[in-house]
Formats: C-alpha cells, sequence, structure tokens
C-alpha cells in the first residue's frame, strides 16, 4: 500500500492558525503537487543539518532546533504540538498556542518554509521518544485511504521509515539523533563519567571541560538557595535550574530527590524542557521508602515521560539500611520501568560485582572508587555527587584564608574565563 499511489494519506482541513494550520501546510499530509513541493522544502532544510551534530550528546530536538536555527528552548513547544500532531487526534489549546510562538521563533510567516522547519520538529520529537522508550519501529503504523474510500492502518514493522513518496527525508538524520541518545552513553566502552552541578556556571564549565553529559546534586541546589536537602522542598530551584541547563550543547539529568511529592507533575516538566533524565531515591530521611511505594513513584515517572532515562536510587549502602534488599529493591524499580539503578555508598568490590551480575540495567555509582577499577567490575555510570560542590566550598573558604593570611592564592580561573561561560 505504501506504493500504491491510490492509496493516498488522509485530507486535513486548510485552516490560518494553530496545529491544523501545521498540518495543512506539511508534506506528511499531502498529496501531489502540494506534496512535491513540500517535501522538497523539508529535504532543503535537512540537506542543511550537520548528522555529526546529531550525533553528539543531548536532548535530540534541541540538537535538530539549533541545527535548523531555532533556540533549544523550543523543545516544550514542540512536545506540546507532537501530542496533537496526528489528524485523528483532538487538539489543544495549548498546542495551537505552541504552533503560534513556534512560528514567531521561525520569523513570524504563517507559509510553508515555516511549516517545514516545525514540521520536522514535531516528527522527530514523537519519533525519538518512542525510539528512547523501545518502541519498535518508532511509528508502528500509518494511515492511508483506500480506492473505496475506507481508512486503513499499514504496519510499519518491515519498513520503519516508510515508503515510496511518503518515505521519511531524515533517515540518516534520525539514525544520528538515536546515536547521540543519552541512553546510548551508559553502552560505551568506559563508564558514563556524569559531573553534578549546582548553577549554570559549574554546570558550564564543565561543558567547556569535555564533559558529554551534566546531571545536577539536589544537595547543592539546596544549599545554595539556603535549603535543606531531601526534604522536597527545592522543586522551583531545582526546575528553574534545569530551564538554565538545556541551553547547554550536552545531555543533561536532574536529581529530583524523591519527586517533590508530585512525581508526575515534575517529571514531565523536565521532560518538556528538554531534560533526558532524572534520579529519583528511596531515601526517607535516616529509613528508606517501602519498595512497593517507590517502585509505584518509578512507574508514575516513567507513565508521565516515557523518553526520560529514570535513574533509580537505591539509599541502603547510603544510610546503611538493610543493606542486604539492595537488589531486591533495584529489582522491583527496575520491573517499575527504572531504566538505571543508583546505589550511593557501594564500594565493596564483590558486592559491586554481584548487583552488576544481578540487575539487567546500567549501575550508577558515586566517585568512591577508581574508575578503572568500576570499570572493570562493570559498572556504567560513575556520579560525583555532591563531591564538586563541597570541593568548591573547601576552595573557597581556603582561598578566603589564604588572602586573609597573605599566603599565595593558587591558581584560579580568570574573570573573562567565567564570564565567557555565560556567553
Amino acid at each position: 500500500m505504501l506504493l500504491d499511489p491510490a492509496y493516498t494519506v488522509p485530507t486535513v482541513p486548510t485552516a490560518a492558525r494553530g496545529v491544523a494550520w501545521l498540518r495543512a501546510h506539511v508534506a506528511r499530509f499531502s498529496e501531489g503537487a502540494d506534496h512535491a513541493r513540500r517535501r522538497a522544502l523539508a529535504e532543503d532544510l535537512l540537506a542543511g543539518v550537520d548528522t555529526a551534530a546529531l550525533r553528539r550528546p543531548g536532548h535530540a530536538v534541541a540538537k535538530l532546533a539549533a541545527e535548523l536555527g531555532l533556540p533549544r528552548v523550543v523543545v516544550g513547544d514542540v512536545a506540546a504540538v507532537a501530542r496533537c500532531y496526528q489528524p485523528h487526534t483532538p487538539v489543544t489549546a495549548e498546542a495551537d498556542a505552541a504552533v503560534a510562538r513556534l512560528v514567531e521563533w521561525c520569523g513570524g510567516a504563517w507559509d510553508e518554509p515555516t511549516a517545514a522547519r516545525i514540521g520536522l520538529l514535531v516528527q522527530a520529537s514523537a519519533a525519538m521518544e518512542a525510539v528512547v522508550a523501545g518502541a519498535v519501529p518508532p511509528v508502528p503504523a500509518t494511515r492511508r485511504v483506500a480506492p473505496d474510500g475506507a481508512v486503513v492502518e499499514v504496519p510499519l514493522t518491515g519498513a520503519p521509515f516508510g515508503a515510496g513518496r511518503h518515505a521519511c527525508p531524515g533517515r540518516a538524520h534520525a539514525e544520528a539523533l538515536t546515536a547521540g541518545a543519552f541512553h546510548r552513553l551508559h553502552d560505551g566502552p568506559a563508564p558514563l563519567v556524569l559531573p553534578n552541578a549546582w548553577d549554570h556556571a559549574s554546570a558550564a564549565a564543565l561543558v567547556d571541560a569535555g564533559f558529554a553529559a551534566i546531571g545536577t546534586t539536589s544537595l547543592g541546589v539546596a544549599a545554595a538557595a539556603g535549603l535543606p536537602d531531601a526534604a522536597g522542598v527545592a522543586r522551583a530551584e531545582t526546575v528553574a535550574l534545569a530551564r538554565r541547563l538545556v541551553r547547554l550543547p550536552v545531555a543533561v539529568t536532574v536529581d529530583v530527590e524523591a519527586g517533590f511529592g508530585d512525581v508526575r507533575g515534575v517529571a514531565a516538566e523536565l521532560a518538556d524542557l528538554g531534560v533526558v533524565g532524572v534520579n529519583i531515591e528511596d531515601g526517607r530521611g535516616a529509613a528508606l521508602a517501602d519498595p512497593v511505594e517507590q517502585a509505584a513513584l518509578v512507574r508514575a515517572c516513567k507513565d508521565a515521560a516515557p523518553h526520560l532515562f529514570v535513574n533509580a536510587r537505591v539509599d541502603t549502602h547510603w544510610l546503611g539500611v538493610d543493606r542486604g534488599s539492595t537488589v531486591e529493591r533495584a529489582l522491583r524499580y527496575v520491573d517499575a520501568g527504572a531504566d538505571g539503578v543508583f546505589v550511593p555508598g557501594l564500594v565493596d568490590e564483590g558486592e559491586i560485582a554481584a548487583v552488576v551480575a544481578a540487575v539487567p540495567v546500567p549501575l550508577n555509582v558515586l566517585a568512591q572508587r577508581d574508575v578503572r577499577t568500576l570499570a572493570e567490575l562493570g559498572v556504567r555510570r560513575v556520579s560525583t555527587g555532591s563531591l564538586l560542590f563541597r570541593a568548591a566550598l573547601g576552595a573557597t573558604v581556603a582561598t578566603a584564608r589564604a588572602v586573609r593570611d597573605g599566603e599565595p592564592v593558587g591558581e584560579v580561573p580568570s574573570y573573562a574565563d567565567v564570564r565567557r561561560l555565560s556567553g
């Protein structure tokens, strides 16, 4: 059916604004001369995209947006439109407003070149979310109108990028985006070393130093705002920081403590900003959460944002409580949808190897052992946690004391170096 010209894409009504306007002006829902002209516009845009840039770590839509000349902050609007893009799905006022903002970002013209640019982002958003969530193919079927007028679904199992005149023109770009997905960073020859930042300057400095992904530290974020860590009171500060960090050209994952009492809401909000992952902990003060209830939080997080890399933190070793339940808890969280397991405080080589052998997802530990040793044990991710923040505090006090006592300060970044990070 994909190759038979008698089977056409469903028609969409014309419209002057909103999602309906977008549908009516892209190649995806066009036939004949309109389709040929609009497809050529999309192909011309894709020809100017550097696929090497798409392979770099980071949020897929943010990377493609940057290549298409748009700011990375459009990710949320693109996601809102993607949820209503297909003609058989209802359109929300939020999605219509998002289209209007995207048109403005594109220069303000409600024309076919603008629609082509937005359409590429929207289709990439929906497909990448499905890919990261494990859907194969990412788009399971497409719709066609048969010669008798009946609407039929055509499976894409054997042709994930379609075929014929409506075949995806961005296959190479889609494959490049998939290769750069945050999940893939856990499959490299060495563990992903994930430094944890507490503000934009610290994150930007780490990006400048060549790190492929950045995490946040809940202690650093909370303490910098004068708030206690792990008390569920730093949601606003956490989201505000995430909003700034997603503008950086790397993948960003965020520590959400225990979910701030609204794990669905915070997961969806962060995903729409362009965050690629979250870390959610089962510690509750000096105690552990009920594993069944914690598994429900993991599942809620995945339900709200299926493409987020959910790193389920098991605090048995960190708190020194019920260490024998570490693997059982980890497996329960994996069953609930966790993409990785984080066991801070796990330092014994035998115990690390045992968790790696028992848990079928990447194991994350703190940088409490040599990274080379951890790699040999099978660890796939090494976080700095609050180490960098605490080291910065220590260096701050030591430098102030040196000034007071007339001692050498030592080498520090210049004013110009720091200013460049925020440029």
